[in-house]
């Protein structure tokens, strides 16, 4: 964990993520191939201290393409969002009392992707 720490404190020093940050993200993240749920966390907390900012669009890019992974690459439920999946993701986009853009961006790319897409998340995308 330490390394994730150490790279959201030096990520969040200027309060936006830019480019070289998108690379050094991607490329921690996937240095295994997977994104599992410490990154995804991970993720989540990062995107709600940059939410509305300013930040490189390969941010928005970057974090769609690594909770899709995480949630539909997994050996549980693989292409499927599964209940345990649905109430976790709620409760992070939800845990910060909105919906933003790239949460939204999430939502409807799982929506397309994934063979089973719960109610529960499907009413969030308007």
């Amino acid at each position: 964990m330490s390394e994730l720490s150490e790279l959201k404190k030096s990520i969040l020093a200027d309060g936006i993520i830019d480019s070289d940050e998108v690379a050094q993200l991607r490329e921690v993240l996937f240095a295994d191939g997977v994104i599992d749920k410490e990154e995804a966390e991970f993720l989540f907390e990062l995107n709600d201290a940059v939410s509305g900012k300013k930040n490189d669009a390969g941010w928005g890019t970057l974090f769609v393409e690594a909770i899709t992974n995480f949630l539909l690459e997994d050996e549980s439920s693989p292409g499927e969002i599964d209940d345990t999946e649905a109430e976790w993701l709620l409760s992070k986009i939800q845990g910060d009392g909105q919906i933003d853009g790239i949460e939204l961006a999430l939502l409807k790319n799982l929506k397309a992707k994934a063979k089973v897409f719960p109610q529960s998340l499907a009413v969030l995308i308007k």
